[in-house]
C-alpha cells in the first residue's frame, strides 16, 4: 500500500501504513482496503473505527481514499465504497467520514454526501521543491528572507531530536497552545507518534545558546514532506528561530528528493499569525474539497448531529 499511496501526486502520510499503525494505538481499529486491476493496486483507503457515545461508531478516512489517475476511476471508486459499506454494516458503523484530496472522488461515488466540519485543514500552502534554492528564496516575502538571515546571525542552530527529547517538544508545544489559545492532542498522542516503527515523522529543534526554543514535527512520505506540528518558547522570540527551522526543513526535504513541502494548514480567520508566517515562504495555495459524511444509519445520524450542535452551543 505504501508504494501505491507514496507514488501518487501530493502523497499523504495519513494514508500510509505507518500512520495506520500509529492510529491503531491512539484511536481505534484500522482497516486497509484496496481495489486491484490485473493484480495491481489502483485504489485504496485506510479507515479507522472511532467510538461515539451509546456504543456507536463511525469510520474515518483521512486524506483519502486514494485513486490512481491511470485506471477506470468511477469503477474503482464504486468498488471501494461498496466494500467500505459492507464492512460498515458488519461492524455496526453509523457513517463514513472522509476528506479527499480531489473533488473528482466526490463526484465519482454515487451516494449522497453531507458536508461537515473540517477534520484536516481544507487550505494549505505547498512549495514546489523542484525549484532551486535560489528560486525558493526569491519566492519568499522579503521579511521572511530577512528573518532567516537574522536567525543565522544570532547563532540559532537546527538539530534533530528523537523520543529522548520528547519533554522538550511537549514543553514548547504546551507553551504555544497556552499562548495562542488553541487545543492540541494529549501528550500520549504525540509520544506514540514518535514511537512509530520505520518512522516517517521526524522531530527537529531550533536551539539558542544550547536551549531548545522552537520545535517541529515533519513527515517525510512519498513525494511530500509535511509540517505537521510545531511550537515555540515564550522567550527569545526576537531570534526568529521558527523561520530558520522551516527553511532548514525545506532544504532537507529537497535534498531528500521530495517534490513538495506542505505547510499543512492555513486559515486567515482562525490562525491569522500562523497563516501570515507560512505564506511568507511563498508557494501555492491548495484548496481541498473539505470533509464529508456518507451516512449508513440515518436515524442515529440525525440524533448524533443534534447532540453535536447542542454541544457546540455551550
Amino acid at each position: 500500500m505504501n508504494d501505491f499511496v507514496g507514488s501518487q501526486p501530493m502523497s499523504q502520510i495519513l494514508q500510509s501504513w505507518q500512520w495506520g499503525e500509529f492510529q491503531e494505538k491512539v484511536s481505534g481499529r484500522v482497516w486497509r482496503i484496496g481495489v486491484l486491476d490485473d493484480d495491481k493496486l489502483v485504489a485504496s483507503a485506510k479507515i479507522i473505527s472511532k467510538d461515539l457515545p451509546m456504543g456507536k461508531k463511525y469510520f474515518y478516512c483521512g486524506r483519502g481514499p486514494v485513486v490512481s489517475k491511470k485506471t477506470d476511476r468511477p469503477q474503482a471508486v464504486k468498488l471501494l465504497f461498496e466494500k467500505i459499506k459492507k464492512l460498515a454494516k458488519a461492524e455496526g458503523i453509523m457513517f463514513l467520514r472522509f476528506d479527499p484530496t480531489e473533488k473528482s472522488i466526490i463526484f465519482e461515488q454515487k451516494h449522497k454526501l453531507i458536508k461537515t466540519l473540517d477534520v484536516q485543514p481544507s487550505k494549505t500552502i505547498v512549495l514546489d521543491l523542484t525549484k532551486t534554492e535560489t528560486e525558493l528564496k526569491q519566492g519568499m516575502h522579503h521579511k521572511t528572507r530577512y528573518n532567516i538571515n537574522l536567525a543565522i546571525k544570532k547563532g540559532v542552530k537546527i538539530v534533530p531530536g528523537g523520543l529522548d527529547r520528547f519533554e522538550d517538544f511537549w514543553s514548547l508545544l504546551a507553551q504555544t497552545s497556552d499562548r495562542d489559545k488553541f487545543m492540541t492532542h494529549g501528550r500520549n498522542y504525540f509520544k506514540a507518534m514518535l514511537e512509530i516503527a520505520d518512522n516517517p515523522v521526524k522531530l527537529f529543534f531550533a536551539e539558542f545558546k544550547g536551549r531548545p526554543i522552537t520545535t517541529a514535527l515533519v513527515s517525510f512520505f512519498g513525494h511530500t514532506a509535511a509540517y505537521l506540528h510545531g511550537g515555540s518558547a515564550d522567550q527569545e522570540r526576537n531570534t526568529m528561530a521558527p523561520y530558520l527551522l522551516q527553511w532548514q526543513m525545506i532544504k532537507l526535504a529537497k535534498a531528500d528528493g521530495r517534490k513538495y513541502y506542505d505547510f499543512y494548514g492555513i486559515d486567515e480567520d482562525k490562525w491569522p499569525g500562523v497563516t501570515r508566517f507560512k505564506k511568507g515562504f511563498g508557494g501555492s495555495e491548495v484548496n481541498y474539497p473539505g470533509t464529508f459524511d456518507l451516512v449508513y444509519d440515518q436515524g442515529w445520524y440525525s440524533i448524533y448531529k443534534m447532540v453535536r450542535k447542542v454541544r457546540r452551543t455551550f
